[in-house]
């Protein structure tokens, strides 16, 4: 009879203790959207190595807390805003990643209605918004961090009714539009994603126009989240467009 093979546990503990020292940090990428085109949060990097560069925003993670607790605080501390969209994508584990150390970092990103959300003063000189389709080479593998975020976005935003997250609660077709059209890089057929849109059965006609704007004023719809959980549950949904 063969033996089985196990594991001694002091191999493990000694293998443990010698294996090279692995910090792990958070870093977020916080998307925006101001009816021109898809924004991300950043700030300059004040690392000598990058000094100048863009960075995202990131930090270390805590021996006391989980990586959903550290984004969240992470987020927290550099915006002031609770309660947002986040979502983890993937781990960046490069050895060379980080000019400091063995750093494995864990991207997350986040949707703010830039609206309502103004900087805090006190952060101005650090923080800023900037078109996605205009940063270049950022601090570490950011660049990389940005673009594996906004591929998972690319793809959620077709299945999840993310983008809503992103305008007012009140909203024209046109606006809805010029969201996906932003955040997809793509152009789409106006009667086709309208058609799309009225099939799910979500969107709610509030019988209002917009006000002061210098065109003819487009009605206003709103997203139905109650009637979309409730669908969802019952696993008779399927959210496309």
């Amino acid at each position: 009879m063969k033996k089985s093979i196990g594991v001694n546990k002091r191999d493990n503990v000694k293998e443990f203790e010698q294996a090279d020292s692995t910090t792990v940090s958070v870093d977020c990428v916080v998307f925006g959207y101001d009816g021109y085109g898809l924004k991300v949060l950043i700030m300059d990097c004040t690392m000598p190595h990058f000094k100048g560069y863009d960075s995202l925003i990131g930090e270390l993670v805590l021996k006391s807390e989980t990586l959903d607790e550290a984004a969240k605080r992470i987020l927290q501390y550099w915006t002031g805003l609770d309660n947002l969209y986040l979502e983890q994508v993937k781990a960046f584990s490069d050895p060379g990643r980080h000019p400091l150390g063995r750093v494995i970092s864990v991207a997350y990103y986040s949707l703010v209605q830039i609206d309502n959300y103004k900087i805090d003063p006190q952060l101005k000189d650090r923080l800023r918004w900037a078109d996605v389709n205009e940063l270049g080479q950022m601090a570490f593998d950011h660049y990389d961090i940005l673009h594996s975020c906004l591929s998972t976005l690319q793809k959620k935003i077709r299945e999840k009714p993310l983008g809503f997250s992103l305008l007012p609660k009140k909203f024209t077709l046109i606006q809805l539009q010029n969201l996906y059209e932003s955040i997809l890089s793509i152009e789409l057929d106006k009667r086709n994603f309208r058609r799309k849109l009225t099939n799910l059965g979500l969107l709610i006609d509030l019988d209002e126009l917009q006000q002061s704007v210098n065109h003819r004023p487009a009605k206003l719809y709103s997203f139905d989240f109650e009637k979309y959980r409730k669908k969802k549950s019952k696993g008779n949904l399927q959210f496309e467009i």
